[in-house]
């Protein structure tokens, strides 16, 4: 079925061959797309950013700026990375194909260009580039911070604003390299994950701050997706009344306990003697099912770090 014209999906084709824009360009049209051009590389950076395409056709061999150096850039800037890339080449050599997938290719066609051939290829990539723009504009539209994270090389490929943000309070990174301290956990919790172990989420606090990873899934794509989540001490209060039905200051007290506090400081923090809070703790116990303050700081800490 012919993309609607009103929402018509956008295609960018670069090529330095003026044949091949006209051959492709009425192909793509006369099937319902919005067909934008660019004749060299730099063009095709500018187009990119400005009218952020579904799907960019880019011609691998080009005077000046080549398409793999094209796609390197694509790939380099956030607001393009997402984008697939589809090379057109007329190498069909095994290093051209590598190097192709390498600079972020998703898919590559040969030359003599067969506009069945492209169009079947472009739908296939629009319907996958849409469906994950969506997903990732409803992450963003709730606020959540969740990081894609590619298997091979350790790279972020996508973020939400609200990750970002994270990443940046609570890490020294680049902004494309996810920190070493992430990589090393979410490479432990994908060994459990593949043996049928509940993954660990991670905990780094920072003074009264905490962030919490927690480890969603590893994609077709082999990306690892992790979604982030900051507490203080007022949420994580909050977490135990829900989790476990406590009152407030039940869940004060056992938060406190899981910071190590001994219950005469808990009584300082909390304005109340020892004696009301070690009350507040048998209560803590019976609703747990435990009998020791480490028991019931132990539950807490699985719960507050979402294992």
């Amino acid at each position: 079925m012919s993309p609607e014209r009103e929402h018509a999906s956008i295609v960018l084709i670069v090529d330095d061959i003026p044949e091949n824009l006209s051959l492709l360009h009425d192909a793509l049209d006369e099937t319902g797309y919005t067909v934008l051009v660019a004749t060299h590389g730099e063009a095709a950076l500018l187009r990119a950013r400005k009218s952020l395409p579904d799907v960019i056709l880019l011609d691998a061999l080009m005077p000046g700026m080549d398409g793999f150096e094209v796609a390197r850039r694509l790939k380099a800037d956030p607001a393009t990375q997402s984008i697939p890339i589809v090379f057109m080449t007329g190498l069909t050599e095994t290093e051209h194909v590598v190097a192709a997938f390498a600079a972020g290719g998703a898919d590559y066609v040969t030359k003599p260009i067969r506009p069945a051939e492209v169009l079947a290829r472009i739908a296939a990539h629009v319907q996958n580039a849409r469906q994950i723009k969506q997903a990732r504009s409803a992450l963003d539209a709730f606020g959540q911070a969740t990081v894609a994270i590619r298997a091979s090389d350790g790279k972020l490929v996508w973020q939400t604003p609200l990750s970002r943000k994270l990443l940046k309070d609570y890490f020294s990174i680049t902004q494309d390299e996810a920190p070493q301290r992430l990589l090393d956990w979410i490479a432990d919790a994908e060994r459990a994950h593949r043996t049928g172990r509940e993954p660990s989420a991670l905990l780094i606090a920072e003074g009264r701050r905490r962030l919490l990873a927690s480890f969603h899934d590893q994609t077709g794509d082999q990306e690892w997706l992790v979604v982030l989540r900051e507490e203080n001490d007022a949420s994580a209060i909050l977490s135990l009344i829900t989790a476990f039905r406590l009152t407030q200051r039940e869940a004060e007290v056992l938060y406190w306990v899981t910071q190590g506090k001994t219950s005469k400081d808990i009584g300082d923090i909390v304005s109340s003697s020892p004696r009301t809070v070690n009350k507040h703790l048998e209560h803590v116990f019976e609703k747990l099912g435990v009998e020791t303050r480490t028991a019931a700081a132990n539950l807490a800490l699985s719960k507050m770090r979402g294992s």
